[in-house]
């Protein structure tokens, strides 16, 4: 890849990212980032067209990895639009319904194009050069009527595919999320739930609480590991006056730093700082 093309893929990831990382509803992020990316997937679609790539393996790579992993969150967020934009309100049942439904579709998808998946998800390669190659329109595959790239210059048979499956399984835990929620208030309302009296402020990011969160539950810190990740997170929301937002999309911006463990690390230091220093008294 030329350093141009490599530096515009870095900034989207890095802008995307940041966009997570905002405290604002999962809707209106869907929106930002489905606009945002829309405007540089021509950019880089003008770049890719005027591009001769090294050899087939970089093409390969760059239609089976780089791509997908580029544009999978234009796909995801572009699906949760549509699902918030037709959510229904009314009964817990009416709303746990719609949710199902989707996920049905997620199932539909993943039967349709099952040969692919086991071919995708098992790491072959025995068939990239008709998959991933451009050119190879005569391969048969079950094309989806959401969206699909027919430009030539900056399309294969399936790097669309490898996006939709991208998507779909970010898609997947989305709506997990939002029927755990559901299930969570109709278990545990929040009027009856117990928290305590006093309260904190905690005055770092919501990112490093998050972070905290998550470490805390991998690690049972509570109740022996018998409690949710939904449940700490609002237990320490209110304990600590503060609203963390759509937290596994916060996760999700965690994963994709260099230093995935940034408040571990520095509480780990800070400690460790601490005792030294009474060691020397």
């Amino acid at each position: 890849m030329t350093t141009e093309i490599s530096d515009l893929i870095k900034a989207i990831n890095a802008e995307v990212q940041m966009m997570e990382s905002e405290e604002i509803c999962i809707y209106k992020l869907a929106i930002e980032v489905v606009t945002y990316l829309e405007r540089r997937f021509q950019d880089v679609k003008n770049l890719i067209s005027e591009y001769k790539f090294v050899d087939e393996n970089e093409e390969i790579m760059f239609f089976k990895e780089t791509k997908p992993q580029l544009f999978n969150k234009l796909i995801y967020y572009s699906k949760v639009s549509n699902i918030e934009d037709l959510r229904p309100t009314g009964s817990l049942h009416v709303k746990k319904r719609y949710l199902l439904y989707e996920l049905d579709q997620l199932t539909i998808f993943f039967n349709k194009n099952i040969d692919f998946y086991k071919y995708y998800r098992s790491g072959d390669t025995m068939l990239d050069r008709f998959y991933f190659l451009r050119g190879n329109n005569g391969v048969k595959m079950v094309i989806e009527n959401f969206y699909f790239e027919r430009d030539p210059r900056f399309s294969t048979s399936c790097d669309f595919k490898v996006t939709n499956i991208l998507a779909n399984d970010l898609l997947q835990v989305y709506l997990n999320e939002e029927l755990l929620k559901l299930g969570q208030y109709q278990i545990n309302p929040p009027d009856k739930m117990i928290f305590p009296k006093s309260k904190e402020s905690w005055t770092r990011s919501k990112t490093d609480l998050v972070e905290l969160i998550y470490a805390l539950c991998e690690a049972d810190c509570f109740n022996y590991g018998r409690i949710s990740r939904k449940r700490l997170t609002d237990y320490l929301e209110n304990v600590f006056n503060i609203d963390l937002g759509d937290v596994y999309h916060t996760y999700l911006t965690i994963r994709g730093r260099t230093n995935r463990v940034q408040l571990l690390d520095e509480l780990k230091e800070k400690l460790i700082a601490k005792m030294n220093r009474d060691d020397q008294k």
